[in-house]
């Protein structure tokens, strides 16, 4: 037996020692299962299991009656997780986490293989948590992207924001981030990193086990309002993975740490410039207030203070103002500053009101589109790409559009299923990050940067754009042929400047041709974009599409 099959024998008999609320089940078929008279008989079954759980039951998929080990074709197992979701809303309940198997010898029909020599595919078995409650529904829900130089406490403040324990001063909160945002299985690649907490009537709502899956679910089925954290890297030589992070999420607010004993470095600078650029409102917090004087805080506040008077902006003291006063005054031009300590939790009332009382600022009407982030292969589901809705809604069933392709070309998917934050939701709208399972393509042929939309959509991918730009930093003069990356959306792709009068000069701004040098994307008037070469740096908008050649 491999350690893997090892590991579900142990699963499976804790749940013969549950009795009834676990359910043994070869497959589920759409013929078969949701005939007239099964369906009811099935959707009794399950209300019963989830009843003598006390709210959640277990269905165990892919093996026999009694608890063998049988093992299923992706295919049929992705068929059978299609049918108990649609048994459990039926119920009154919703999936709220799968983990699968891989179990050796079951051939491609999924029988199993005759022969222990006989080569066969992988088969899944699967254990289905189903709890009792609709899906979640899609309430207020606010995206914030954190950013700042290295070290100076992001990851560790939101740590403690999402869980509500005070960090050892050794960053232990840190951890509690999770590596893997949209997972809907395994193997996702970390870079960027994710958190969520909530709000009811009663206040937050916070992790206990920010490493347990499930833990992160509840979070998003009992609260009335989520707060999710996009999570960026400090590090110079990764300014890259920020902008990525910054400029792709569709955030609704930017979170900018300046340590109070490091100060404001030309990092902070860079990414506050990012922030602030993008039209993105944004909060300054002073961290580690807890390992410097009162006069060192009071100096780096008139630091910060500088910094953002620099750049035009006002900065709000919320120690000295107020809460409420921040939360109504906050925008492009308004900055609110407060002092933390992820140790003493200094500050973080303060920001919890703030969170659970900011409105919600992306999220446009309009036609379901989400450019892709981020892509994964998932045993017994298939592609899954992840990103932020940008506009509309999808839900599990609908027929979208995937694309540009290399050539051009648009390619016709289907919503296998929705997840956020492991917790699987019939449908989402705009601003939510979520991890969407695709059928009709392979998860090779999805990039970064492609586009999900409606089937009904008719998109024109362009190779070339015209934009009015701002160089923020430039040690020379841009002029034509200059070849910084174009951070769009999810785009990252090398692009072209042609400028208008041959030339642009640091601090100035103008109008720009820019072509992508190795493919076409769908890009639109009015969209902002991040453009870097070395320590050249500058932001722009699109102002008009050129069809692509």
């Amino acid at each position: 037996m491999s350690p893997d099959q090892a590991v579900l024998r142990r699963a499976l008999d804790r749940g013969e020692e549950e009795g009834g609320s676990v359910e043994f089940k070869e497959r589920l078929t759409e013929n078969l299962h949701l005939s007239e008279g099964r369906l009811e008989s099935l959707t009794a079954q399950l209300r019963h299991r989830v009843l003598s759980g006390d709210g959640e039951a277990t269905y165990v998929v892919g093996v026999t009656d009694d608890g063998g080990i049988a093992g299923i074709s992706p295919g049929e197992f992705s068929e059978s997780m299609d049918v108990l979701s649609l048994l459990a809303e039926e119920a009154g309940a919703h999936i709220e986490a799968v983990q699968t198997w891989g179990v050796d010898g079951v051939t491609d029909d999924g029988a199993p293989s005759a022969d222990d020599s006989e080569e066969a595919p992988e088969g899944i078995v699967g254990v289905a948590t189903v709890r009792e409650g609709a899906v979640l529904q899609d309430d207020d829900h606010i995206v914030v992207g954190t950013a700042g130089h290295v070290d100076h406490g992001k990851s560790t403040l939101v740590g403690s924001l999402v869980t509500g324990e005070a960090d050892d001063g050794e960053g232990s909160t840190r951890g509690f981030l999770d590596v893997q945002p949209h997972e809907v299985e395994r193997g996702l690649s970390a870079d960027l990193s994710y958190g969520v907490y909530g709000f009811d009537d009663d206040g937050p709502i916070r992790m206990d086990n920010p490493h347990r899956k499930t833990d992160r679910a509840r979070v998003v089925e009992e609260a009335d309002r989520l707060v999710s954290f996009v999570d960026t890297v400090g590090h110079e030589p990764w300014l890259r993975t920020t902008i990525r992070g910054l400029v792709g999420q569709k955030l609704d607010y930017g979170l900018l740490t300046v340590a109070a004993d490091d100060g404001v470095t030309e990092t902070t600078r860079e990414h506050l410039g990012i922030l602030l650029a993008t039209d993105l409102p944004t909060i300054v917090t002073i961290t580690k207030a807890d390992i410097v004087s009162e006069e060192r805080v009071a100096e780096v506040e008139r630091e910060v203070e500088r910094a953002l008077r620099e750049v035009d902006k006002t900065p709000l003291r919320v120690e000295r103002h107020g809460v409420r006063t921040a939360i109504e005054e906050i925008s492009e031009t308004v900055v609110p500053v407060l002092t933390t300590s992820a140790v003493t939790q200094e500050g973080l009332d303060d920001l919890d009101a703030m969170f659970e009382a900011l409105p919600k600022t992306t999220g446009e009407v309009g036609e379901f589109r989400m450019y892709i982030d981020r892509t994964y292969n998932v045993q017994g589901v298939g592609a899954v790409a992840s990103g932020t809705i940008k506009a509309g809604e999808v839900e599990a069933g609908d027929e979208l559009l995937l694309g540009p392709m290399q050539d051009g070309a648009f390619r016709e998917v289907e919503v296998r299923s929705i997840e956020m934050h492991y917790h699987r939701v019939d449908e989402a709208k705009a601003g939510r990050i979520v991890g969407i399972a695709l059928k009709g393509v392979r998860e090779a042929d999805i990039q970064r940067g492609m586009v999900l939309l409606p089937r009904d959509a008719d998109p024109t991918p362009v190779r070339e754009f015209e934009a009015e730009v701002m160089v923020l930093n430039h040690p020379t003069r841009i002029g034509d042929g200059y070849e910084p990356v174009i951070h769009l959306e999810t785009i990252s792709e090398a692009g072209v400047f042609h400028p208008e009068g041959g030339q642009l000069l640091p601090g100035d701004a103008g109008q720009t041709r820019v072509r992508f040098k190795f493919r076409s994307y769908l890009v639109e008037e009015g969209q902002k974009f991040v453009f870097r070469e070395g320590r050249s740096k500058g932001v722009g908008t699109v102002t008009d599409v050129t069809p692509a050649e």
